[in-house]
């Protein structure tokens, strides 16, 4: 197996058991924001670290679109597993989660509506709903939540923001790389001392 792909599996657990972590523990609730934060980090040490020791057991010069591709195969099996361990934990592990984010959207609906002018302002901001009642636009912002808030959403918006994180960090990795660290030394020139 090359190492790039296996950085990226092994990252990819790493994430799995941070989330299952966070899950028996909830030291945030239902605030997702330092996982994103570790799952950002972690396809980036994937890509990094993997990239890293390719070019170190590279017994020949690469170019740099074989380095950009060998990025991408640390991070694109670290997307796909991820991307699947979400849909499935959203779908089986916790479900809860989606239906508490439908509840907090409820109640900023409802706060929105309800408060002095709120309607109007709604209505004003958007010409569409201008016909509907309360009811129909608290019903039709609902529909638009749940079809945003459900696994197979979150199966896609992963997968998409993965697979462009790991094209770009890619790219941006391979640059540092190339540029810094693995910089072709200069040779020191030798001086021809003068013959006699």
């Amino acid at each position: 197996m090359r190492i790039t792909v296996l950085t990226g599996l092994i990252c990819s657990v790493i994430f799995i058991a941070v989330k299952m972590v966070f899950y028996f523990t909830q030291p945030t609730g239902y605030d997702i924001t330092a996982l994103v934060l570790i799952n950002l980090f972690l396809l980036i040490a994937a890509i990094g670290i993997g990239l890293f020791i390719q070019k170190m057991r590279d017994t020949e010069e690469s170019n740099g679109l074989r380095d950009i591709k060998n990025g991408m195969t640390a991070g694109v099996p670290y997307a796909l597993i991820v991307g699947t361990f979400l849909y499935f934990y959203y779908a089986k592990i916790d479900p809860e989660f989606h239906q508490h984010k439908l509840a907090e959207r409820e109640y900023a609906i409802d706060q929105q509506l309800n408060a002095p002018g709120g309607v109007a302002k709604i209505k004003k901001e958007n010409p569409d709903l201008e016909v509907l009642s309360k009811e129909e636009i608290k019903e039709q912002a609902m529909n638009s939540a749940r079809s945003t808030l459900n696994a197979t959403a979150t199966l896609v918006v992963t997968l998409l923001g993965l697979i462009v994180m790991s094209a770009m960090n890619s790219i941006f990795i391979t640059i540092i790389y190339r540029r810094i660290v693995f910089r072709p030394r200069k040779k020191p020139e030798t001086l021809d001392s003068p013959s006699e």
